[in-house]
């Protein structure tokens, strides 16, 4: 059997957890997606069966059968590539049908296992839906408001009457014509900025802004759970740690049993069998939960604190579905 890893070239924690699996004598193959049309092919074929068959192929000599996939790790988003011979739209259209076709052909695979499943990973992304589902298995999290409206915003920040921050809902690198722009958690000193019609442009998610003790990494593989302390020194690694990864410390930290046990049930809500939690460990004791990255990275925590992320990562490859 073999162990499908969808990454760039060039990842250093694909490679390495590749490497474990090599040790132990399981398959690997490494496929940049965004190879896909034009230096890797796929045949497929469905005839009645369970499941689709055929081969993975390219220019290198990669040769890969469907049928013998046992585990697909889809790291980081690497687009497809399109011919530029192309017009605009048609590239457009060909780019949805190398979506839905390769990458929905290696979805279908029967007794597979995914990290993660391409469909419930997308629902991840919502973090709208990942708080109301934390709540439901009783974390606890921030107040928060999702609104587009300036109004609605002042007034409840009015109404909190605690402090509040900013947050992207989607992620914190963002491309703006031709340049890259980083958004992180920011607080919001100004109520009254709220109230500026700009505001209303698209939808803003504010939540109150928790005092922190510290923050945690907590990196979860199947049943396995890896927790790590974060103490930040600087001003902006204190409101947000991703800004200024120079001004952090990590220690391993053990996790309450009740609070291990619902950041596993919330994992089987989601249909996540990989995610990396961002948590609080506030003034008062309490652990806030502040989401799940279904694709969050694991490799510099694990160099850090030599912590066995990766090992645990091959052993969930290995044993498959």
């Amino acid at each position: 059997m073999t162990v499908l890893m969808l990454a760039r070239h060039g990842d250093k924690v694909a490679e390495r957890v590749g490497a474990e699996l090599l040790r132990r004598g399981t398959s690997v193959v490494q496929v940049n997606p965004s190879s896909f049309p034009t230096r890797l092919s796929m045949g497929a074929r469905l005839n009645g069966s369970l499941s689709w068959s055929g081969r993975i192929s390219g220019r290198d000599g990669l040769d890969v059968e469907l049928a013998g996939i046992s585990a697909v790790w889809q790291r980081g988003a690497t687009p497809f590539v399109m011919d530029e011979r192309m017009s605009s739209p048609e590239r457009a259209f060909a780019y949805g049908e190398a979506r839905r076709g390769f990458g929905g052909v290696l979805a279908a695979l029967g007794d597979c296992l995914w990290v993660n499943d391409p469909v419930a990973a997308a629902r991840a992304e919502y973090k709208p839906f990942q708080l109301a589902e934390a709540a439901r298995v009783g974390l606890a999290v921030p107040e928060t408001l999702i609104t587009s409206d300036p109004r609605t915003a002042y007034d409840w920040a009015k109404e909190l009457g605690r402090p509040i921050v900013y947050k992207p809902m989607d992620g914190v690198v963002h491309a703006d014509e031709g340049r890259v722009r980083i958004l992180y958690t920011a607080p919001v000193i100004d109520r009254e900025s709220l109230l500026d019609p700009a505001f209303g442009r698209t939808a803003q998610m504010l939540q109150e802004r928790v005092q922190k003790a510290f923050e945690a990494r907590v990196t979860v593989l199947g049943n396995e759970v890896f927790a790590v302390r974060i103490d930040a020194t600087g001003t902006a690694a204190q409101e947000d740690w991703r800004s200024d990864y120079d001004a952090l410390s990590y220690s391993v930290v053990h996790l309450p049993f009740e609070l291990r046990a619902k950041l596993l049930q919330l994992m089987a809500r989601l249909g996540l069998v990989y995610g990396a939690f961002d948590l609080i460990h506030d003034v008062s004791g309490r652990w806030v939960f502040l989401e799940v990255n279904q694709r969050g990275e694991f490799g510099w925590i694990a160099d850090a604190t030599g912590l066995g992320i990766y090992s645990a990562m091959a052993d969930l490859l290995e044993k498959g579905a």
